[in-house]
This record gives structure tokens, C-alpha cells and sequence, in this order.
């Protein structure tokens, strides 16, 4: 699962930062993936251990009467760019000391390899299962770390395109497990009518800055 929307009215770029909470919205988006998993067989849930991720999973695991575990595999990508706003005109890619860092968007060159994700998220999949095998588990992660190892599995390219991702705010990206071999995967968006305007191609306002994915 991908955490909720985060409160983020400066439109930083969070990455790994702590003290990054959800915002209210947020909240319903965890709220409402809780509900949905209600009827789960659930015997493990496992977050990163950023506050976002943390406070996704916590209804999650309530509503199980289990407690969240943290896993350090899960958390956000790690980029150059961490803390620091984003774009051409008035972020970080105005500063010509940050152009060095663009140079291979096939790695990239701006943050954490795309492969090395992928080892330690399957490693963190793999603790999870173990955990909860002949049950389910729960995951929350990030993004990024969760296509590319999507991406993986289904023996695409890592390199992406990041508007093409299908990986909205409180997603569900489910992998499933015959012994240890993955045998299918699926994707799902519970929260999407609680996700902003902007997400969901729908004309609106903007309710939120979030970046870190």
C-alpha cells in the first residue's frame, strides 16, 4: 500500500525527512483502506518507518487488533534533491550545481539506484510473507519503490516515465504468493474518490502539495 496524502502546503520534496504527518485527507484515505480491508485474512502489517507510512498503517493494524511493525526496506527512495522544492522555474532545478545531477535518468544519477530498491524491497516482501504466510500482510511503502518493484516482477524496464505510474495515494498494489514464487499481481484504488482533483485527471482545485511520494 502507498500512504495517504501528506500535509505539505510549502510543496517540499520530503523524501526521507521526518515530521512529514498526513494531512485530515490523509487520515480518511487510511480510514477508508482500513474499512476495506476489514474482511482481509490479515496477520501482518509492516510499514516504513516514516511518520506517513506509520499512520497509514495504524488503522490498518487496528482494525486487526495486531500491531504495526516497521521495516527500514520500505521506506522512501533517497534523492539529491531532499528538501528542496522541485521545478524548473523556481526550485532546484534553476541552480546550474544541481544539473550534475541529472545526467542518467536510467540509474538515476539523482537518487537512490532503481535496482537497489528493488533488492531491498523484495527482501522486505519476502519478511512479510514469511510473516503471515498461508494468511495476508500489509505493506505500506512509497511510490517510487513500489512501481519499480512492480515494474520488476512483471519483467519490465525500471526506468519510467513518473506521470505513468499507477500508483495513486492510498493504492493497494497486490502480490501474490504460490510457495515463494509470485504468481500474480494486482492493483486497486479504494480511497479514489477521496483523491485530490488534480490526481484524478477531474478539474479543480489544488488541496494539497505533497512530494516524496
Amino acid at each position: 500500500m502507498r500512504h495517504g496524502e501528506v500535509h505539505n502546503p510549502e510543496g517540499i520534496l520530503y523524501g526521507r525527512l521526518p515530521d512529514y504527518h498526513l494531512s485530515e485527507l490523509g487520515r480518511k484515505m487510511a480510514d477508508r483502506v482500513a474499512d476495506h480491508l476489514a474482511g482481509r485474512d490479515i496477520t501482518h502489517v509492516v510499514a516504513s518507518p516514516l511518520d506517513r507510512a506509520q499512520e497509514t498503517a495504524a488503522p490498518i493494524a487496528a482494525a486487526h487488533g495486531i500491531p504495526v511493525e516497521k521495516d527500514e526496506r520500505l521506506i522512501e527512495a533517497a534523492n539529491i534533491f531532499e528538501g528542496k522544492t522541485f521545478g524548473v522555474g523556481d526550485g532546484a532545478l534553476s541552480n546550474p550545481s544541481h544539473w550534475k545531477y541529472l545526467t542518467n535518468p536510467f540509474k538515476p544519477s539523482w537518487g537512490e539506484p532503481y535496482i537497489e530498491q528493488v533488492v531491498r524491497m523484495m527482501g522486505a516482501l519476502g519478511a512479510a510473507r514469511d510473516a503471515a504466510r498461508g494468511h495476508e500482510a500489509v505493506c505500506v511503502s512509497h511510490q517510487l519503490p513500489i512501481w519499480v518493484t512492480r515494474c520488476f516482477a512483471e519483467h519490465r524496464r525500471l526506468w519510467h516515465d513518473p506521470r505513468r505510474r499507477q500508483c495513486s495515494l492510498a493504492s493497494l498494489t497486490s502480490f501474490t504468493y504460490e510457495g515463494d514464487k509470485i504468481v500474480s499481481i494486482g492493483y486497486s484504488e479504494p480511497a479514489r474518490d477521496l483523491l485530490p482533483a488534480h490526481l484524478t485527471g477531474k478539474k479543480g482545485p489544488l488541496t494539497n502539495k505533497s512530494f516524496g511520494a
